[in-house]
């Protein structure tokens, strides 16, 4: 069976480099119509990021040749843009950073860089920015990049897409099985809710949100109708690698703002004492604790709690 890298896949990878680099001026003779063409504008925009490193660690990140990465190194020193001090723990290493005329210049092209990217975003609906972020995310985890260290990869809230309710019942059968030991019953009770919202959703009052981060689904909210002026928030969850990341905060809140902008004066929810990370947030976000009740259902003993949120 032919490769299919051997065909049109190849032809479409370069056809969006050719698209990609004639999209962002990459092949003028400055970088986003500064004086420095793009290997210095690299160097220079890393030593902003990183403030101190070593031409080795450099020449690395870069993957250029250290015969070629010495001489551009050599002209920006020339200029004033970047000084070399040795390293007080090896003195064979010479420590880069930038000079203050290089952190004017850091400065310059990074507004530079940011305000020709933020045009081409303006000129996009949101909705379409959204599926770029996605998009652009997919694309740098099938090259095998990795986000930089401690800094999280991007996420979004979208709506639902077919199969997603589908997930969303596994993922919480699933979860809360292996965290906190709920029989198949809670599976029943998610499937039932999603039905209701499905057979009777109503556009104007109702809303799901499905979170995704790198192309993958990591997480719920659902915002219902409970009267005219009451919403409720609904089966929220957050895969266990993509907690931390702000993800259930995000949820909660878009929830809240919705319901707000919807009309609804107060918004209530319903969970289990179990859930001590999502009732911080919910707490956070200023929801209080209006009743408990101590109950056994889906294989355990548990204590179900009522918060509420005035809007």
């Amino acid at each position: 069976m032919p490769n299919p890298a051997d065909g049109g896949a190849v032809a479409a990878v370069r056809r969006f480099s050719r698209f990609y680099t004639r999209r962002l001026g990459l092949l003028r003779e400055g970088l986003l119509g500064g004086p420095l063409p793009l290997t210095e504008a690299r160097i220079i925009y890393e030593l902003g990021e990183r403030g101190i490193t070593t031409a080795t660690l450099l020449g690395a990140e870069l993957e250029l040749d250290s015969g070629y990465l010495s001489r551009v190194l050599r002209g920006l020193e020339e200029r004033g843009l970047i000084a070399k001090t040795p390293s007080p723990q090896d003195g064979r290493q010479l420590l880069l950073s930038l000079t203050p005329a290089g952190r004017v210049t850091f400065a310059e092209l990074d507004g530079r860089s940011r305000e020709a990217v933020g045009a081409m975003l303006r000129a996009m609906p949101e909705r379409d920015q959204e599926r770029l972020t996605e998009a652009l995310a997919v694309v740098e985890r099938l090259l095998g990049g990795q986000a930089p260290e401690g800094v999280a990869a991007p996420f979004l809230l979208r709506p639902p897409r077919p199969g997603d309710y589908g997930w969303v019942v596994h993922r919480h059968g699933a979860l809360y099985a292996r965290e906190y030991g709920l029989d198949e019953s809670f599976e029943a009770l998610v499937a039932e809710i999603v039905a209701q919202f499905i057979r009777t959703f109503d556009p104007q009052r109702e809303r799901c949100w499905i979170a995704e981060r790198q192309g993958v689904v990591v997480g719920s909210a659902f915002l219902v109708r409970e009267s005219d002026t009451g919403g409720k928030l609904r089966l929220v969850y957050v895969e266990p690698e993509a907690r931390g990341l702000g993800i259930g905060r995000a949820l909660v809140r878009e929830c809240i703002h919705t319901a707000r902008a919807l009309g609804y004066a107060r918004l209530t929810l319903w969970t289990n004492d179990v859930l001590v990370a999502a009732r911080s947030i919910y707490a956070a976000e200023g929801f209080r604790l209006v009743s408990e009740e101590s109950y056994h259902g889906f294989g355990r003993d548990l204590v179900g709690e009522q918060w509420a949120l005035e809007l």
